[in-house]
C-alpha cells in the first residue's frame, strides 16, 4: 500500500506545477522557469526542493538518459488539490465541504453560466452514482 503523499511547501509547489506544465524538466529547465535571475543560488534553491519533493514521493528522477536528469511529477494535481481541500475542511469546518464550498461559490465572482453548468453536471452525475446499485 502506497504511503499518503506528505503536504508540500508553497515554493515545492511552484516546482510541481512547472513540472505539471511540462510533464517532465530537468533542474536548469525549472530554475529558468522559477529563478531566471537567480544564477547559481537559484539552481541550488531547485535542486533542494526537487530532493525535498523526491523524499515526499512527489517526483522522480529519471537516470536513464543523464546527466542531465530529468524530473516527472508523480503526484496528480488533482489529488492534491483534493487533499489540501479536505484538510482545510476539516481544520476549519469539522471535515465537512458543504461550508467550504458554498463559501467559495458565494464569496467568489459570479459563477459564469458554463461554470454553473459544470456543477449541476458534476452534482447529478454524483447522485446517479449514489443511487445505483
Amino acid at each position: 500500500m502506497a504511503r499518503p503523499t506528505q503536504d508540500v511547501t508553497d515554493a515545492e509547489l511552484q516546482v510541481l506545477q512547472a513540472l505539471w506544465d511540462r510533464s517532465r524538466a530537468t533542474i536548469r529547465d525549472l530554475t529558468e522557469a522559477l529563478y531566471p535571475d537567480e544564477g547559481t543560488s537559484g539552481y541550488a534553491t531547485v535542486q533542494k526542493l526537487l530532493e525535498r519533493l523526491e523524499q515526499k514521493d512527489c517526483v522522480v528522477r529519471d537516470r536513464s538518459e543523464g546527466p542531465p536528469h530529468w524530473f516527472q511529477a508523480t503526484v496528480n494535481r488533482d489529488a492534491l488539490i483534493g487533499r489540501r481541500l479536505q484538510a482545510v475542511a476539516e481544520s476549519l469546518c469539522g471535515g465537512s465541504l458543504v461550508p467550504l464550498l458554498s463559501h467559495l461559490v458565494q464569496q467568489s465572482q459570479p459563477l459564469s453560466a458554463s461554470d454553473r453548468k459544470t456543477l449541476e453536471s458534476l452534482i447529478a452525475r454524483l447522485e446517479q452514482e449514489r443511487d445505483q446499485p
